[in-house]
């Protein structure tokens, strides 16, 4: 009996003993396992961080591509554009807006005027692209003097101060902001020949008491002795529409400068991809 008791404790001490080495290794396995875990942490945070770097460095390059586009930019209170067309915005307070959408810019300042040579001061407005073989000499010569190649459209704009605006520089929609005020001018749709009633709306003749085919005649235009003529600016039928027509103080309700589109509130004169001029109300 005595000897059974004895071997029971050996047996008991060499299964504390199996279970200490089981559990040195599996203490082992898990350290191993975390330095391996911390390694592939470790190479991630590289990782990251390298991709952090790329991510900075792209940033960098668009920052300082803007800087550079920027720099190439010049803010005028004016800009040529086109009509794109009408809409409406869906105000957050539940209103709506009719809105017309302008296509403004990138505009080039093609010739610089100024009042000891000219005898005023102007900045003159390239805009649209047109095919070269379109373009005469001249026009090819006074481009390239401010290094363009061909434009559709040349406009003229007073404006004094010429101390920051040089040959060649952008104009485009970073010198508006949401809230501006602008004064548009085209020219409005044309009717082509139409009648004094419906040019001038006038009423026409009396449709009755012994009148015969008066109810759309212009009557009479001047007196016949004395003055003896037609006063120039009478009222007749002649050629409707086609006016330059200039509509006042438009705000601008959204910009979408990547598209280089202006939302103004309200309408402006012409017709669809008809060029327009935009200029701060002052």
């Amino acid at each position: 009996m005595i000897e059974d008791k004895e071997n029971i404790k050996k047996d008991k001490v060499d299964d504390q003993v199996t279970n200490s080495d089981s559990s040195a290794d599996n203490s082992a396995v898990s350290n191993n396992q975390l330095e391996s875990t911390s390694d592939n942490l470790n190479e991630g945070k590289s990782d990251s961080n390298s991709g952090n770097a790329g991510s900075q460095d792209v940033n960098d390059n668009k920052s300082s591509s803007l800087e550079s586009e920027n720099d190439n930019c010049t803010s005028l209170p004016f800009i040529i554009g086109k009509k794109v067309g009408m809409s409406r915005l869906f105000m957050d307070n539940g209103s709506v807006i009719p809105v017309t959408l302008v296509e403004a810019g990138p505009c080039y300042v093609s010739q610089l005027k100024t009042n000891t040579k000219d005898g005023y001061d102007s900045v003159q407005l390239a805009y649209g692209e047109r095919k070269l073989k379109s373009l005469n000499n001249s026009i090819k010569g006074h481009l390239s003097k401010a290094g363009l190649d061909s434009k559709s459209h040349l406009k003229e704009f007073h404006f004094s101060n010429l101390e920051s605006v040089k040959l060649g520089d952008e104009v485009n929609l970073s010198q508006y902001n949401i809230g501006d005020f602008v004064n548009v001018t085209g020219f409005s749709k044309g009717k082509g020949f139409a009648g004094h009633m419906k040019r001038h709306n006038f009423s026409g003749g009396r449709a009755s008491h012994g009148k015969n085919s008066v109810m759309r005649k212009a009557g009479s235009v001047g007196a016949g002795t004395d003055p003896g003529k037609v006063w120039k600016g009478t009222r007749m039928a002649g050629r409707m529409g086609n006016d330059r027509v200039t509509i006042k103080n438009l705000q601008i309700v959204k910009l979408d400068k990547p598209k280089n589109i202006i939302f103004v509130k309200g309408a402006i004169p012409g017709s669809n991809n008809k060029i327009i001029y935009l200029n701060k109300s002052h």
